[in-house]
């Protein structure tokens, strides 16, 4: 009778050591949290090829409103169509549908691939940056939407080649007025926003970074970029935005420098231990020859007397 009563009160027992966890509290964390795992300035640069020269490079079309400036080239395959140029100006080449446009496609198919295949990488369910947040070199995802709102400051730990890659699983939105902030050694070339689908920046926006888009990128009036926008196969829309192309990441590229395995050989020890050859002649006194005592003691016969 006593057993059930036992029983009971282990029963009650494990149900209060069971902790309570806030579900709301998690999601609260998991939306506004972005951290990132990996060392400050450990990351490989994402390798742009031939499109780290272009300021402005598309699929389909380009079209451009108001006094844009691009400083770079600007390029367009396998699409034909460049409009607003002028009044839109650029201090590069034009490269419309020829071979130097097509091959800087084929190489940001390559840095696209790159940089969607970076790591490791942290991954938020929410994907809001920005709002005086401050972030660290590394690799950053968001399996969906990237939404940039307000002031991003990117620090880059005194190290100048410290390399940002932001992967986004479908769109990059900035908002109106959202500014990105360099500080601590950051560098514009070393920052990278690979974008699954397209790439839209706010009216008044200050972006930094290279946009490599799947599809097709679009800057509001007034949006500055100090970096490219690069869309593999849709257009690339301004509205009197400034592009200004920055110098390359200092950072080794994956795509261009191959590290290979040390080759450094620890060859067995080569140090011979001759065997002892001293020879230990045999002591004379070993080799003494012990003769057999020669003293032979001749028996004499004892006379005998004849009595007669």
């Amino acid at each position: 009778m006593n057993r059930p009563k036992h029983l009971s009160r282990v029963q009650r027992s494990r149900s209060v050591a069971i902790p309570v966890v806030s579900l709301s509290a998690l999601a609260l964390a998991l939306a506004f949290t972005l951290a990132f795992i990996g060392s400050a300035g450990a990351q490989t640069s994402v390798g742009l090829g031939t499109a780290g020269g272009y300021g402005v490079l598309a699929g389909s079309t380009v079209t451009n409103t108001g006094s844009s400036v691009i400083s770079g080239d600007l390029g367009l395959s396998p699409g034909t169509s460049v409009t607003g140029f002028p009044p839109g100006t650029v201090s590069g080449t034009q490269n419309v549908a020829n071979a130097a446009a097509g091959q800087a496609q084929t190489d940001l198919t390559t840095a696209y691939n790159q940089a969607a295949g970076e790591g490791p990488a942290s991954t938020t369910s929410a994907s809001t940056l920005g709002a005086g947040q401050t972030l660290t070199p590394g690799v950053y995802k968001a399996p969906s939407t990237i939404n940039l709102t307000g002031a991003l400051t990117l620090n880059g730990g005194g190290n100048s080649s410290a390399v940002f890659i932001f992967q986004a699983g479908s769109a990059l939105n900035v908002a109106s007025s959202s500014d990105i902030i360099l500080s601590n050694g950051a560098q514009a070339g070393c920052v990278f926003w690979q974008v699954t689908s397209s790439a839209t920046l706010g009216t008044s926006s200050k972006f930094v970074g290279s946009i490599l888009a799947l599809t097709s990128i679009t800057a509001d009036t007034s949006a500055t970029v100090d970096g490219r926008l690069l869309a593999r196969s849709g257009a690339v829309t301004l509205d009197d935005n400034t592009i200004s192309v920055p110098p390359t990441c200092s950072a080794a590229a994956a795509t261009t420098t191959t590290t290979k395995p040390a080759t450094t050989t620890t060859k067995p020890a080569t140090t011979t231990t001759k065997p002892t050859t001293s020879t230990t002649k045999p002591s004379s006194t070993s080799t003494s020859t012990t003769v057999p005592t020669a003293t032979t003691s001749p028996t004499v016969p004892t006379p005998v007397r004849v009595t007669g």
